[in-house]
Parts: structure tokens; sequence; C-alpha cells
């Protein structure tokens, strides 16, 4: 067995435990696309019983060891003498994923009318409350916490606090409002505070920041990705819940303000793995890794907690700024929202935007709410109108290497590089990494080709290139050659339309042509000579997915 595949379960879609059918609420909250969300009912039903091999009938609860949770080297992992693969147990994440997913689909399931279907996932949900709340709330810490599955007769729950302590509240789950003094953790020196925070082990924790110079450890160092479902957490607790003394909207300003700063590298926006809490360096940023994981919810929390964009099932939006008190104005402009188009203004003396003073709210360009002080505006938004969404997608596109899927070949290819890194999907705009790509750098030949075989004919119109230029040995061509398979023959596009040349690394070059049907298509260009080739970082053929 694979140290990097997940033993206990049969199916990548449960890999890692993650919240499918609250993502996909919340995709509906904001698009409105009833026939969407209700026509994915019956996949995201399966995916949550997908979790049944990992339910405890005796505890109500699900389990999930760390590292599945995307969570390696925990303090409940080092506490079980495996430090990556080990620390088996109940825990707030999954469960608290579960609860929401249960709501979510007891919701849509409201939707399309199935009564019986809504009962059902609003009764599970109830019962991982109650479970969640008898079996992992510590009151002596005031903090939800992991509760090892194996050699752990008494049920006893782990030492630290970690951050996923807050999950459940990402998904307001907890109902006794005397657990928000968990929330006090979060300016704890001894807690979760930091510089570049929060933590992701309290501090007083013995194993806090444990060999943590290794990667991938979440003993304490600053997780984008924790960082973020603990902000969603606070803004539901300052939205959501009675007013408490333990958390307050300064406290989140400042958590989503060194969240902002957190993401830099040498004074430019960046996001890598991990960040150390207290220094400004990113901890585990590996070359062509980590620069890509951009996985956290860093735009939600802006729109959503610090404007207070709070989107409703019905035909309504709620807007509740959490911004500072001493801000004198801010905008977010043509948000959509249902169809609509959603404008949020706060100008204190109303001479920044000409509008007025106060926080105004602009429904498709209509005053449709305003107060002079920041607080809850509440607006009707009518019916949600019918967005036009493209259907058409990247047939080429294999970033699996399936052989059943469209296979890239080439005329010559530099050993460095692949064809298959052409047509696996990532297109890189900036210098690094540089190794999605193909090229003839090197090659023997006047001119070389790259190519991709579809398995069967296809109609197709619109084709993508996307030139590859180190400015050295690989140079974008000075002219290309866009060609089909017919019969037994390579023969030209006929009716191209090209894009203008492209003068930077990785531009898009669109060629679109009337309607042709083939299984393979390439490109052919000239080498420049003296080794010097061309390369694509991206071939793509877009085409109906109907």
């Amino acid at each position: 067995m694979r140290d990097d595949v997940n033993k206990d379960t049969s199916d990548w879609a449960h890999e890692y435990s993650f919240w499918a059918a609250t993502a996909l609420w919340k995709q509906y909250l904001v698009t409105g696309d009833k026939d969407f969300i209700v026509g994915q009912l019956a996949n995201l039903v399966k995916q949550y019983r997908g979790w049944d091999t990992h339910y405890s009938s005796s505890l109500g609860l699900y389990w999930q060891v760390p590292v599945w949770d995307a969570t390696e080297y925990t303090a409940a992992s080092y506490e079980s003498g495996d430090p990556y693969h080990g620390g088996v147990g109940f825990r707030p994440t999954i469960n608290s994923y579960q609860y929401g997913d249960a709501i979510a689909i007891a919701k849509i399931a409201a939707l399309c009318g199935d009564s019986e279907l809504e009962h059902e996932y609003r009764s599970r949900a109830e019962s991982l409350r109650t479970a969640l709340q008898k079996h992992l709330w510590d009151s002596e810490s005031n903090f939800y916490k992991h509760r090892a599955r194996d050699d752990n007769p008494s049920g006893s729950l782990l030492g630290t606090r970690e951050i996923m302590g807050y999950l459940p509240w990402m998904f307001s789950m907890p109902c006794d409002d005397s657990q928000l003094a968990a929330f006090s953790q979060l300016t704890d020196p001894q807690g979760f505070l930091s510089n570049f925070g929060p933590t992701t082990a309290e501090r007083r924790s013995k194993w806090f920041m444990y060999e943590a110079e290794n990667c991938c450890h979440w003993d304490g160092p600053s997780w984008p990705f924790a960082t973020s479902q603990t902000l969603t957490a606070v803004e539901n607790v300052l939205h959501d819940y009675p007013a408490q003394n333990y958390i307050a909207p300064e406290d989140y300003y400042e958590m989503l303000h060194r969240y902002a700063r957190t993401q830099y590298r040498n004074g430019e926006p960046y996001v890598a793995e991990a960040h150390h809490p207290d220094g400004d360096r990113w901890m585990y940023d590996s070359y062509n890794h980590s620069e890509d994981y951009n996985h956290s919810t860093f735009v939600d929390n802006v729109l959503a907690g610090l404007v207070g964009l709070r989107a409703q099932s019905g035909e309504s939006i709620v807007v509740n700024p959490l911004t500072p008190s001493n801000w004198d104005y801010f905008a977010v402009e043509n948000i959509a929202y249902h169809g609509h188009s959603i404008t949020v203004l706060w100008d204190r003396t109303g001479s920044v935007y000409d509008r007025g003073e106060g926080l105004r709210v602009y429904l498709d360009g209509q005053l449709v709410g305003s107060r002079r002080t920041i607080g809850l505006i509440k607006v009707e938004v009518g019916p949600s109108l019918p967005t036009h969404v493209s259907s058409q997608i990247n047939i080429a596109s294999n970033g699996q290497r399936d052989p059943q899927l469209p296979i890239a070949f080439a005329s010559y290819t530099c050993p460095a590089d692949d064809p298959m890194r052409a047509i696996n999907g990532m297109i890189f705009r900036r210098g690094i990494p540089q190794n999605s790509r193909w090229t003839s750098y090197n090659s023997p030949n006047p001119k070389d080709h790259f190519g991709v075989d579809l398995h069967k004919d296809k109609a197709i119109d619109n084709v993508r290139l996307f030139f590859y230029d180190d400015a050295g040995g690989v140079r974008i061509p000075n002219t290309y050659d866009l060609q089909y398979w017919v019969g037994d023959a390579w023969v030209p596009i006929p009716g191209q339309v090209r894009s203008p040349m492209p003068t930077s690394s990785n531009a898009e070059t669109k060629i679109a042509f009337p309607s042709i049907l083939t299984s393979r298509l390439r490109v052919e260009a000239p080498d420049a000579g003296s080794g010097v080739g061309w390369g694509l970082s991206g071939f793509e053929i877009w085409t109906s997915s109907e």
C-alpha cells in the first residue's frame, strides 16, 4: 500500500474528508440556480453515504485519520506513536463536515419537495450535533477536541487544543452559547494568537512546533486552509450568534489583516502551504508544488465576512459589514448575485463616492437600501434571473494521463520535457514553475509538430495555443500551421481566424474556424536552428459539452 493512498476508502472521492454538499449549497445561495443544485442531490447523497465506513454507531460519530483530514503530524498523531499515519479518532473535522452536508442535503431536498429525505438528513444532523456535544466537548478547557478511537477505553480527549476545534462553528453547529468562550483562545498569547496565525496547535501544548521545521506539520505552523476555516467560524459567530464578550469585530479584522499579511513572499502576493506563526517566512514552500495550493477561501472571507454580504436562499440579501469603526469608506462593486448585480458603498461623509453619506446598497445600479451607520441592511432582490454559463469544455485535457482520454504526441521532444504536460490543464502565467510544457529544444529537425489524438471523431471549431518561450533555447515560432487528420493525411484547417501572434510566454492564442469533424489535430512550426526550438505549455480544444 502506498503511503499517499488512504487505505480506509476505495475511491478518490473519499481520499480526504471535505464538505461537498455545503460548498454546493453556498454556491446556490449566490447563484440562485435551483435546477443545478437539485440536479446534484443524488450525487451528494451518494457522497455522504460513502462515509458510512467511517461511522461508529455506538458513539454516533465519524472517525478519521488526521492525515486524511489533510492535517498530518498533529498532536493526536504524535501521541499515537505514528506521527504521519497515526492518530485515528473521532474528530471535530469530519463530524462538522458531515453535519454541514446533512443540513445542506436536507435543504436541497426541501427545494424539490422530498420531505422524507429532508426529514432523514435533518435527523442525521441533529444526531451528530448531540453526539459531538456529548463526546468531543471538553468542558474543562471549553473546547472541541480529538478523541482517540483505539486503545481509549475511558474515552478521554486529547489534552491539546487544536485549531480544528472551531470547525463546528464554521457550520453553525453548536447551539449552546456558553461554548463561545472557546473563541477567547484566538486572542490568548498562550492559545492560538500569532503574528501570522492563528497557530494550528495552542502554544501551551507540549507538541507546539514539535519538529515543525520538517514538512508538513499541523502542530503550530499557520496553514491558510485552517485560517480561512477559522475566520468563517468567527464570521458566523459575529453575524448569527447572540452578542458575547469573547471575540469582537475588531479581533476578526486583526485576524483577517494578519492573514492578508501572510500571503506575501519577498514583498509580492504569494500563497504556499504553511507559514511560520511568528517569522515572516513560508515554512513549507517547495518548488513546483507549494506555490499552487491556493487552498483557502480568502475571497469569501473578505466578501461574506468583512463586507458582510450574507447570501440568502430566498429573494433577498443581507449586508452587515464587520469593517473597522474607523474606516471612512469602502466599496465593493458588481457582485453577481441571483442573476443581479450588487454594489455596496460605505462613505462616512458622502464626499468620496458622491452618492450620499452612510452605507448604501445598489441592485442593478438602483439604490435599494441605506443607513447612516455601519450595520445590517436587508434588501429584496426579486426572483433569480437565469445567467448564461458557457457549456464549452476543453476536450484535450488529460491531467491524469488516462490512456482512454486524449493522448499528446510530437515529432520530437526534448528529454527534459513531455508532450502530456501540454494537455495537463495547467498554464502558468508567471515564470515559476516552468515544467508544464512540451518543447522541441535541440531538435535535429527543420520543423516539428505537436498534436492530440482524441481517439474518435469530434466536431471542433475552436483551438487555443499557449506558446512557451524561455528567451533562450525555446522561442515563439514566427509562423505555425494548424492541421487536422482527414482520411490518411494531415490537411491545414480551412477558414482559420487567428488572434495576433503572442509576444510573451504562455499568452493565449485563439484560432476559430468553421466546424470540422476529426479525431486528431496538430500544430506544425519551424525550428529556428542551432538547437533553438519552440514549445507549448497548453494545447486546448474547446467544444460543446453536450
